[in-house]
């Protein structure tokens, strides 16, 4: 596991204060995420302000599994009316993509060290992200693309209500691919300023 402590760190990052990072995920959510409805299920936390935003000062990995583990915690213990999920934003440390990648499966192992598997699960997010099988300059990456690297926390009880309330849940994939080809990567880029 690569340790990146020592690793460059985007300058942009490393000159934001919290609130500004804040407030840039906050602009994605409600731009991009919400704008375009790459998930209909964002929405309804977001305006009702149920989204727990986090900004970690970790710049090591092991640092940041700690912080996982206790925001995990937080997540687990807090009344679901008033923190739905939870976005633990990580500037400082995984800003590269592979690493990040890497240290999902730690992310994984720490839900199963705390015994919340089957209550709590984890998405990803990353300026960077690229699926298996495409370009890194390919426009349906942005789906996954946030600010900054986060952590999305879930629990695995709202997205079962959602995923039986939402008909077309095969269809969200394909159609965000849609969405963001006939929106090209110079409109999204417009999109997020």
């Amino acid at each position: 596991m690569t340790h990146d402590s020592d690793a460059p760190v985007p300058a942009r990052a490393t000159e934001q204060d919290e609130d500004h990072v804040v407030a840039a995920t906050r602009r994605w959510l409600e731009r991009a995420v919400i704008g375009l409805r790459l998930c209909p299920f964002a929405a309804g936390p977001f305006h009702q302000d149920q989204i727990r935003y986090r900004v970690s000062a970790q710049r090591s990995t092991d640092g940041l599994a700690q912080e996982l583990a206790h925001e995990l915690a937080h997540l687990h213990a807090a009344d679901p009316r008033l923190c739905e999920t939870s976005l633990l934003i990580h500037p400082y440390v995984l800003t590269d993509f592979a690493d990040f990648n890497q240290f999902l499966g730690e992310a994984d192992g720490v839900i199963a060290a705390l015994e919340l598997g089957g209550e709590l699960q984890i998405a990803s997010f990353h300026p960077r992200y690229q699926f298996a099988g495409s370009a890194p300059d390919d426009v349906e990456n942005c789906s996954n693309r946030s600010p900054y690297p986060m952590l999305h926390l879930l629990r695995e009880a709202s997205v079962t209500r959602a995923v039986n309330a939402y008909p077309a849940i095969g269809e969200i994939a394909a159609r965000n691919i849609a969405t963001l080809r006939e929106l090209g990567p110079e409109r999204w880029r417009e999109l997020l300023r």
